[in-house]
């Protein structure tokens, strides 16, 4: 959930990345590989719309993927390819996906899904599924705000080798018991994490899905970031938004698109690759 640098963008003739995970920075020094789409809602070069982060909440407003290094044409050209290629071919994908994870270097280790963007789908997130059983040598683990789409299709059933935290500041941060569930919080600081109680993954980003299971995330430290969120935690941001909606009548959360139509959106409703 904190923002590291990326390397080159990596494609082949036809467009598709001839390598699917990478390491940034942050990764590379705890030997964790990444997976990554472009954030939130975006066009794609070929006039398409999408939205990866379907359930994005106040979150989007301080969203490190971005800002930044995430930013640079050659990053974002990776992401927005990676998405193509899931969009456009998700078998193919999905078996481009299970050659990679083939390669020793996977055995025994970790590969973070999402440096940046979700499971904007089930069909997506259900050849995650099928990837994690096919390769239970290694170990997967996510942060996500799609909290309904995994207690339905994930929850019963989860694969032995992929481990997930629940972040805050999405929409549906109701559902979400801190009781019961692994979550994560965003903080201002270190020092508000200690004052909550909370645990830090700061030393190590595999500790928001090994360590104690209310994860305190600090806030990166970018400075109008830093203002938007005027010592708030995320989970209580998103709190005041869902009760001044509340008292406005809007209970319905509206979809949100980059486009002025949403009609040529990817999203969780337009075709197989998006239910």
């Amino acid at each position: 959930m904190s923002s590291s640098a990326h390397g080159p963008s990596e494609t082949s003739s036809v467009g598709r990345p001839s390598r699917l995970l990478t390491q940034n920075r942050e990764m590379r020094a705890i030997g964790v590989h990444n997976w990554s789409l472009p954030a939130w809602a975006g066009r794609l070069p070929d006039g398409r719309t999408y939205n990866t982060c379907p359930s994005a909440g106040i979150c989007r407003h301080v969203c490190y993927a971005r800002h930044g290094t995430y930013t640079w044409p050659a990053v974002r050209a990776k992401h927005e390819s990676n998405l193509r290629f899931v969009l456009d071919d998700l078998a193919g994908w999905e078996q481009a996906m299970l050659t990679e994870l083939a390669a020793p270097k996977f055995r025994g280790n970790w590969v973070r899904i999402h440096d940046s963007g979700d499971f904007f789908s089930s069909p997506y997130l259900e050849s995650w599924l099928r990837i994690m059983r096919a390769r239970p040598d290694t170990n997967f683990y996510a942060y996500t705000k799609e909290i309904r789409r995994f207690k339905t299709v994930v929850e019963p059933d989860p694969p032995e080798n992929f481990l997930w935290v629940y972040s805050y500041g999405g929409t549906q941060d109701a559902v979400l018991d801190p009781a019961v569930d692994r979550v994560a919080d965003v903080f201002p600081d270190e020092d508000a994490i200690a004052e909550a109680g909370w645990s830090s993954q700061e030393a190590s980003d595999l500790l928001a899905v090994l360590g104690p299971h209310l994860v305190g995330v600090p806030a990166n430290n970018i400075p109008h970031f830093l203002k938007k969120l005027a010592g708030r935690r995320f989970s209580g941001w998103q709190a005041e938004v869902d009760a001044h909606r509340r008292t406005r009548g809007d209970t319905a959360v509206r979809p949100i698109t980059s486009a002025p139509s949403a009609r040529r959106r990817v999203g969780p409703e337009s075709t197989e690759h998006a239910a």
